[in-house]
């Protein structure tokens, strides 16, 4: 890592990271928040998403399965923000890593870290009041038969919310797009736009689609993160990745890459 990353003050960081549209997410340690990044800012992209949850779904002791956690930030984030009580379920990030960053933040008795498959999810019928998904339900959910596996773990009622990357708009033509086919990756086949995931939802008949909208602007946000971490990362494999990100966003300049939010209530 270059210099000038270790001699960034955390008040500069923070004043450059601080964001009106995200005033929960500026609260939390900007040095924590990227030393534990797997992507977009996740605080950023889980405080957009709950308002759409509502606020049954995020009541205080209300049970929340946080699918696809990483390193847990979102967990703390739910439990901090709103009192629920949450399993914060990974398949690559250690239930035992996850427990020890958990109880540093002072939230183990809110908190239970667990290993899990998005497939294979050790969980009963209508154990959750809401499941959330930030930066990660792409990997799985594309999948047409998927969300009746997942929504049976909802009680009557309760609602499912995801942000992932997306299109703002599904690609026509030729794919990749030119502009992109230099920084594409197989990976973003999984990127869809918000009226793909309302029709994937609703013909499954699990859910109702309560919300399938578009971040506005949602581009610079992920452009200015990625700017920082690729500066600041210590972890030099998120630096690079940060890196690439950045190269792909300016290259686009928001013609097709964001955020998609769809949320959705079992009934």
């Amino acid at each position: 890592m270059p210099d000038t990353a270790l001699e960034t003050s955390a008040d500069d960081l923070a004043g450059r990271l601080a964001h009106p549209r995200f005033p929960r997410s500026s609260h939390y340690d900007v040095r924590w928040t990227i030393d534990n990044q797997m992507g977009p800012h996740a605080l950023w992209l889980l405080e957009w998403l709950a308002p759409a949850l509502g606020l049954d779904a995020l009541r205080p002791g209300a049970r929340v399965l946080d699918l696809g956690c990483g390193r847990a930030m979102t967990s703390v984030f739910l439990a901090r923000e709103y009192g629920v009580q949450v399993t914060a379920a990974d398949l690559w990030v250690g239930p035992d890593d996850n427990a020890r960053r958990v109880a540093e933040a002072g939230f183990a008795d809110r908190v239970l870290p667990v290993r899990a498959e998005a497939h294979e999810l050790p969980f009963s019928e209508g154990t959750f009041d809401a499941i959330v998904s930030i930066d990660a339900y792409q990997y799985f959910g594309t999948d047409d038969l998927y969300l009746p596996t997942l929504t049976r773990l909802l009680r009557p009622g309760g609602r499912i919310g995801v942000v992932v990357p997306g299109l703002r708009e599904e690609i026509e033509g030729a794919e990749p797009p030119g502009h992109l086919a230099p920084h594409w990756d197989p990976g973003f086949w999984a990127f869809h736009s918000p009226a793909w995931w309302r029709r994937n939802w609703t013909r499954t008949g699990a859910v109702t689609v309560e919300t399938a909208d578009w971040l506005a602007d949602g581009w610079r946000d992920w452009l200015l993160w990625s700017e920082v971490c690729a500066e600041e990362s210590t972890d030099e494999v998120m630096a690079r990745m940060a890196r690439d990100s950045v190269d792909l966003l300016k290259a686009d300049a928001g013609r097709l890459l964001g955020f998609a939010r769809v949320v959705g209530r079992r009934d």
